[in-house]
């Protein structure tokens, strides 16, 4: 199984990017698709336009967009704490992403803390 994915400006690192792609998701980065520097809401059209899911480290502005129109293809979010030992490394976010695709969650209009779900 893999999954869609548009990986925000905020996401976009080489080597995450590389074990996704890895890992056998379809994935997108804002700098590929043009996108850079775009609004929130404008990338999160753009992944409703390509029927993607939404990766991004800016939980604060898409769980406020999503709230507004949670008509998307999921917003997967990664948060971060200034206890930078607790934050997640690229492998946890893509076995995280495998955890909720394991799971079988129709991710259609989900906000999604993968955080929780990296164990």
């Amino acid at each position: 199984m893999s999954l869609k994915l548009l990986v925000d400006e905020d996401s976009q690192a080489k080597a995450l990017v590389s074990l996704l792609k890895a890992a056998g998701h379809d994935v997108k980065t804002v700098a590929e698709v043009g996108a850079m520097a775009h609004s929130d809401a404008a990338v999160l059209a753009l992944a409703r336009k390509e029927r993607r899911a939404l990766l991004t480290r800016n939980a604060a502005d898409f769980r406020e967009l999503h709230n507004s129109a949670p008509d998307h293809y999921g917003i997967l979010v990664v948060c971060q704490s200034s206890d930078l030992s607790k934050n997640m490394t690229y492998a946890d976010i893509v076995k995280a992403i495998s955890n909720v695709e394991s799971s079988k969650l129709d991710m259609a209009g989900q906000f999604v803390v993968l955080n929780a779900w990296s164990h």
